[in-house]
């Protein structure tokens, strides 16, 4: 089933003497490849910012607004370091906040992503004063309300991210590490609680629900809270990562199909997503946050098997955006290349780096859906959860985040560093596999 929904890969896989056009011996990217891609990352941001001309103006968020074309912006100032990469992110910063919705509080479809990408921004155009209006205003977002979810998108771990977002950027403890330590708490008492009442305890100690679902991926489930839970910024104890945790990341390994894939939801027998939301795009960071955290090899083994799968189903119809496209699949590859330094992993994303070429298919222009997750991509280091960072809002800026981050990598770069809402009021009830009430990826 999963074919209907790829495109059959046509490249060969990794030869060391296929890869000569694409990087050396020590994977630093051919000056010919990396002139293409440079080339190309030109060709999409002009597209890119065409399209923006008809975007949604009340648009602030982090997934399809306003807020990831800033991200977007201040990713290339990272890696360019050329000045007005930052001034365009101011720009796109103001619309940002000039529409915050005061409901929701995650990085991705909140509040808390313009306020977190505002601040960094302010922080490196040296206005303390604004970036620390942003940080209060951050800070101060209704993270503890029992109406929240704990998931990535709409929840809680989407507010963390937002938090560990701005500490990452100002190298150092800006946000108190009591506030984080609170919200986690809240996090795991939530799954704990969960767990118990639904009985699930002996299998796992720790269970989350989104729309009275269970669902296992980086975007609404499992795979993404637990990846978090294991991060070194959010100072989870070792009993609780030993005897909470890992048990947890356990029970998802379980669920895996012979494949190599993961459903989409517990007890959901359908092998047929290969996203980042859903399936082994997004279940493979948190395998790879456990090997690092507890060092078995058997959640390396089941990452590689992630790779297996998204080479040879991950080259999407759907679109090339971070979420549940081309480019975040290839994200993949480069954190495992970062990870074992395996040049198979690097060209894999090079080759998957071709399909962004086919920018004429519908969408937005933001991070997780679109043209600006192949800009960063482009210069390539392993962005969507490898350093808990950025790059996801929708289609246009997408594939431009993807091609950013093929030079990065092969220049050397690691931008990244080493280890890379919910409306209160309740929307309708989605149907499996929503991210909103209007975006259906099935």
């Amino acid at each position: 089933m999963m074919s209907q929904r790829a495109f059959p890969n046509p490249f060969a896989d990794y030869d060391k003497s296929l890869a000569t056009g694409y990087f050396d011996s020590s994977g630093r990217l051919t000056p010919e490849f990396t002139q293409h891609l440079n080339n190309k990352i030109r060709e999409l941001l002009q597209q890119m910012e065409r399209g923006l001309k008809s975007a949604d103006p009340r648009d602030c968020t982090g997934y399809t607004g306003w807020a990831g074309i800033a991200l977007l912006y201040l990713h290339l100032h990272e890696v360019y370091g050329d000045p007005s990469y930052l001034h365009m992110a101011q720009e796109y910063v103001k619309r940002s906040l000039s529409c915050l919705t005061k409901r929701s509080i995650t990085f991705l479809c909140g509040d808390a992503g313009p306020l977190a990408v505002a601040a960094v921004v302010y922080f490196k155009l040296q206005n303390e004063k604004q970036a620390e209006d942003c940080i209060a205003r951050l800070l101060h977002l209704p993270k503890l309300d029992p109406r929240v979810p704990d998931e990535m998108l709409y929840g809680r771990m989407g507010y963390l991210y937002a938090l560990l977002f701005v500490n990452k950027h100002f190298g150092e403890e800006k946000i108190p590490r009591n506030h984080i330590q609170q919200v986690c708490e809240a996090v795991l008492a939530s799954g704990e609680n969960l767990a118990k009442k639904r009985n699930f305890t002996a299998k796992s100690p720790l269970m989350y629900e989104w729309y009275e679902e269970y669902y296992v991926g980086a975007a609404h489930g499992l795979a993404g809270i637990y990846y978090f839970l294991m991060q070194p910024g959010l100072g989870v104890s070792q009993a609780k990562l030993h005897n909470t945790i890992k048990p947890s990341v356990d029970f998802v390994c379980q669920l895996k199909f012979p494949s190599g894939n993961y459903p989409p939801c517990i007890e959901d027998n359908r092998d047929l997503l290969v996203h980042w939301c859903h399936g082994a795009p997004g279940v493979i960071y948190m395998l790879l946050q456990a090997y690092k955290v507890f060092g078995e090899q058997k959640y390396l083994s089941d990452a590689l098997q992630c790779a297996e799968v998204i080479w040879q189903w991950g080259l999407l119809k759907k679109g090339y955006g971070l979420c549940h496209g081309t480019a975040g699949n290839a994200y993949a590859f480069l954190a495992l290349h970062n990870l074992t330094r395996d040049m198979k992993y690097l060209y894999r994303a090079c080759k998957s780096k071709r399909l962004f070429g086919c920018t004429n298919l519908p969408g937005t222009h933001g991070l997780g859906a679109g043209l600006g997750t192949p800009v960063a991509l482009k210069r390539c280091r392993p962005l969507p959860w490898k350093d808990l960072r950025d790059l996801w809002a929708a289609a246009g800026s997408g594939k431009l985040a993807a091609e950013d981050e093929i030079i990065a990598r092969g220049r050397g770069v690691d931008t990244m560093g080493s280890d890379y809402y919910q409306n209160l009021s309740k929307p309708r009830q989605p149907e499996k596999g929503d991210h909103s009430p209007n975006h259906n990826i099935l």
